[in-house]
């Protein structure tokens, strides 16, 4: 079972614009939904919720479910093919699915069971044909183990290694030019202390983007390139967790401009995936005030 409200707990989709202060679109008190998505059209939400996704009107309205096929439940890592031809989710196996049309087809293949391995979807390139991810494997005894950063194939192929993986990392996508952005706790002097980072498609010559004493997660670019929207927790905080206080801050692809969008409650689930609009003019997230 997911994630469920808390009693007097509600979710709020928010819309922030580049230049303009957030919109409620819905809110709930019986659905936890999670990480947003922007259709290519412009008119819709995807958030996942109960193991599956839901589609919510950017103008308002209710949620309406997204045929995902015969696919097993999913969490809140979804991305959306960029000519909204298809969704890839991760599933709660472990494994990675393209869902098109009513019809679910796994794209990854079994690793090695001693190693536990599992794949956490973030990011689609530009031109739709390939995916970055998250694998996370267990390295001995250790159930921590790695987190490393990964791309394949949007279709048939095989898991490609970006650089060194740079463990602890989280949240990859792409940048329009090819880069990609993620979070990593590489440079960290303390456990937790994730900042963000951006490099090239050959995974070499990493470049920090924040160096503060928050804790960031997530960076989202948008299409056009011009911002990243991300999630800041307070100092201190180890991993993503749900239900803290943190900010939504938006700032240039180097990393320079910082500033707050909101401060929401929320954290886990706000803003997993890339939830830009397809013009580059706005972007969603989620709160979940008590």
């Amino acid at each position: 079972m997911g994630r469920v409200l808390a009693p007097g707990q509600r979710a709020e989709l928010y819309v922030a614009g580049v230049d303009t202060r957030p919109r409620l679109v819905f809110a709930s008190t019986t659905m936890l939904f999670e990480a947003p998505n922007w259709t290519a059209d412009g008119r819709y939400l995807v958030v996942n919720a109960d193991g599956g996704l839901y589609r919510i009107p950017v103008d308002g309205g209710e949620p309406e479910p997204v045929e995902l096929g015969d696919v097993p439940p999913i969490n809140n890592d979804h991305v959306l093919a960029p000519d909204g031809t298809a969704v890839y989710v991760s599933a709660e196996d472990g494994h990675l699915y393209r869902c098109a049309d009513g019809v679910a087809a796994r794209l990854t293949d079994d690793q090695a069971p001693a190693r536990a391995f599992r794949y956490y979807l973030h990011g689609i390139s530009a031109d739709g044909g390939t995916l970055a991810f998250v694998g996370t494997e267990r390295v001995g005894a250790d159930a921590g183990g790695l987190r490393r950063v990964f791309t394949r194939p949007a279709g048939p192929g095989t898991d490609t290694l970006l650089g060194s993986g740079f463990s602890p990392a989280d949240g990859p996508e792409f940048g329009p030019d090819g880069s990609v952005y993620f979070n990593s706790e590489r440079g960290a002097d303390v456990p937790g202390h994730a900042q963000l980072y951006r490099v090239g498609p050959d995974g070499r010559h990493p470049v920090r983007l924040t160096d503060d004493e928050r804790v960031n997660w997530f960076p989202h670019p948008s299409p056009d390139g011009s911002h990243l929207a991300y999630v800041s927790f307070p100092p201190g905080t180890l991993g993503h967790p749900e239900n803290v206080d943190v900010l939504v801050r938006l700032c240039r692809p180097d990393g320079t401009g910082i500033r707050d969008v909101a401060a929401v409650f929320g954290g886990q689930g706000t803003m997993n995936v890339n939830s830009w609009s397809p013009d580059s003019t706005r972007f969603a997230f989620v709160g979940y005030p008590t």
